[in-house]
């Protein structure tokens, strides 16, 4: 029974990133679907596409080599526009390397882009 799917996405593409597979079978959802274009657009995989199954949907997830570690922020923390800098230094290594990806009432997307049409949100996960 899985109480989390975006923790297990990210937990099934470190896990296929680090044995060196090239890809992936994720469940999908919409807010999957949403963070994978964001991962996807930061060139971190490769591509994603859906994959008919009896049973629910899956994506099939295209891996490059480039993701160090991803996970989920747990609690969600609430992000106001100016308090970006806080948590990139709490879940990223170094400045500019690495996403912060979140939820806004404009949809979701990277913390640099929250910085840009200046909004805040709520945190969803990380990836370097």
């Amino acid at each position: 029974m899985r109480h989390d799917l975006l923790a297990d996405v990210f937990c099934v593409i470190k896990n296929a990133e680090s044995i060196g597979k090239k890809k992936c079978i994720v469940s999908s959802s919409k807010l999957i679907k949403g963070v994978l274009k964001i991962i996807h657009q930061h060139k971190y995989i490769g591509g994603f596409e859906p994959v008919k199954d009896i049973r629910e949907g899956k994506i099939k997830v295209k891996l490059i080599g480039k993701i160090n570690n991803c996970n989920v922020i747990k609690p969600q923390f609430y992000v106001k526009k100016d308090e970006f800098i806080k948590f990139e230094k709490r879940f990223l290594p170094a400045a500019n390397v690495g996403l912060l990806i979140l939820t806004t009432p404009k949809g979701i997307m990277d913390q640099n882009e929250a910085k840009e049409q200046g909004t805040g949100g709520k945190l969803l996960g990380y990836i370097y």
